[in-house]
């Protein structure tokens, strides 16, 4: 078992899964891989069910219903918590995100001592491969917005490719998460910043997919917009305080770091 648990959620990546995990698990860092299926009719959970033969560190949960990206990361997560991983990562399935980059994700949160690590389109500039030129500007002016109403201090607010330690997770009231779409980034970025958590972003390409169709809606979009305003107001009254349960989890799972500490020099002396 590793110390790192990398979340993907799906609906019918059928295309895109199998390479996807293979190039994971190919990582000279190990990382063990869950995948939340939303019941995909295309038959992602059954192609994952025959993978898991071949990769025994690779996990699954199905989902009956379509309920959104946002809900398929909090599923996520407390499965993270529950098994005591120490560093929690989220990426899409379509290859947006490359897998290597979640090599500098999980070092940047090691060696640097940041507590969420954001793989960013934008800190750099644009960065991003395949989306028409009105998309590329939304994205970015959505950021603008987000930090304007906010002030939180990240340039990509709505990026999807990040690796947390999980004593932000469990720092964090998840059952009030409510946000689905861009919002759910949004708002777990906004909490984790609200606790005073060390936060860092590190550049990215993002390339759009070439198998499989987008998930995006005008809805998410308007989640984004309104949601923000709501986000805030929710700060302003104590919303993203410090969960109830973080004393207790932090008690339950004090041999963690030391296990992440000890794979890390094992791969640090391998390096060298």
């Amino acid at each position: 078992m590793s110390n790192s648990l990398v979340i993907i959620p799906t609906y019918n990546e059928y295309l895109n899964i199998e390479d996807l995990i293979q190039k994971v698990f190919a990582l000279e860092i190990s990382f063990d891989v869950l995948v939340v299926d939303d019941d995909s009719p295309d038959g992602t959970s059954a192609l994952v069910r025959k993978m898991q033969e071949q990769f025994p560190r690779l996990f699954l949960i199905t989902r009956k219903n379509k309920s959104g990206l946002g809900t398929a990361y909090i599923r996520g997560f407390r499965y993270a918590l529950e098994k005591g991983y120490q560093y929690i990562f989220q990426m899409d399935a379509d290859f947006s995100h490359n897998p290597r980059d979640l090599v500098r994700l999980y070092l940047t949160c090691v060696e640097e001592g940041y507590d969420l690590c954001i793989g960013s389109r934008y800190i750099t500039g644009v960065n991003v491969v395949n989306w028409p030129i009105g998309r590329v500007l939304m994205s970015y002016f959505a950021s603008i917005y987000v930090r304007f109403i906010t002030s939180l201090p990240i340039r990509d607010t709505t990026a999807g490719f990040k690796c947390y330690k999980r004593e932000v997770l469990e720092s964090i009231d998840l059952a009030k998460i409510k946000f689905v779409g861009y919002a759910f980034q949004i708002e777990m970025k906004f909490a984790t910043w609200k606790q005073g958590f060390k936060i860092k972003e590190i550049p990215i390409v993002f390339t759009d997919r070439t198998k499989g169709e987008s998930k995006l809606s005008k809805g998410i979009f308007k989640e984004a917009v309104f949601g923000v305003i709501k986000m805030k107001a929710r700060g302003w009254l104590g919303r993203y305080a410090p969960s109830v349960e973080a004393n207790r989890l932090n008690g339950a799972n004090t041999g963690n770091a030391a296990r992440g500490q000890k794979e890390y020099q094992a791969y640090d002396q391998k390096r060298q």
